[in-house]
């Protein structure tokens, strides 16, 4: 199961950026809405270097986790994040950054420590757009667990409380699980690896060509844990054999399952 983290939605979307602001962050902003995420990294990394404190400081912390997330960078994108929750205490970005920490745990597959900063989240957020997008990824927590009734529990209290959210209309992926009765759905395999980094990789990288990406973990008793990169949940073999038709054309190898 994959985590949404793109500007479309990514996670997640980031939107509202201010208009006006002490730093000057224009090119890091420009950089990242467009989803050039490394320029937006090195632009960051600039400023940071250059200037002093700043009453929107923490604000570019925000944007530089964000870029370091979808660029696959966890390890830093988490130093950030903790760098947002411990010292700026009364920061605006602070539940954002505590979101961002549950999604790098649920992407490196800690995916119960992912739901229990989403759950703890939820409980104590009045932020509503906050909380679309909690519901949304406690309904991927519960995909990836197999429990597809609370899954289907957490998307309808999504759609019902928040049915003009982005969340709600962005991953077509999680309704075609919902609408089936048996939760079950065809996805294209384009990689399998002993590294989750190279699985990684080749995710952010297909996510970056707007393929809906993501990695589910086995393990083998001969062979050991593996990561295998997969593209769509599709409700019908057809539906599937049509993009793999065209991962394939882009020189994807490529296998549909089940």
């Amino acid at each position: 199961m994959k985590l949404r983290i793109s500007v479309s939605l990514f996670v997640f979307v980031f939107i509202g950026f201010s208009l006006c602001f002490a730093l000057n962050m224009d090119k890091v902003k420009i950089a990242f809405l467009a989803g050039d995420y490394k320029a937006a990294i090195l632009e960051g990394e600039k400023v940071l270097a250059v200037e002093g404190y700043s009453t929107d400081i923490d604000e570019l912390y925000y944007i530089l986790g964000l870029s370091y997330l979808k660029d696959g960078n966890y390890l830093r994108a988490s130093d950030i994040f903790e760098i947002i929750l411990k010292e700026f205490g009364n920061s605006t970005f602070k539940e954002e950054a505590k979101l961002g920490l549950g999604d790098i745990d649920f992407l490196k597959g800690n995916v119960d420590k992912a739901k229990g900063i989403y759950e703890e989240l939820l409980n104590s957020t009045g932020n509503n757009e906050l909380k679309a997008q909690l519901y949304y990824r406690l309904s991927e927590v519960a995909f990836k667990k197999d429990d597809a009734t609370k899954a289907k529990e957490y998307l309808a209290r999504l759609k019902n409380e928040f049915p003009q959210n982005i969340e709600t209309k962005f991953d077509k992926d999680l309704v075609v699980i919902a609408e089936s009765p048996s939760g079950s759905y065809y996805t294209v395999q384009v990689g399998c690896f002993s590294s989750s980094v190279n699985a990684n990789n080749l995710t952010q990288k297909l996510i970056r060509q707007s393929y809906s990406a993501y990695v589910e973990e086995s393990s083998d008793p001969s062979s050991g844990k593996m990561y295998r990169v997969r593209v769509g949940k599709l409700p019908t073999r057809q539906a599937a054999s049509l993009l793999e038709q065209k991962l394939s054309a882009e020189g994807y190898p490529t296998k549909i399952y089940p």
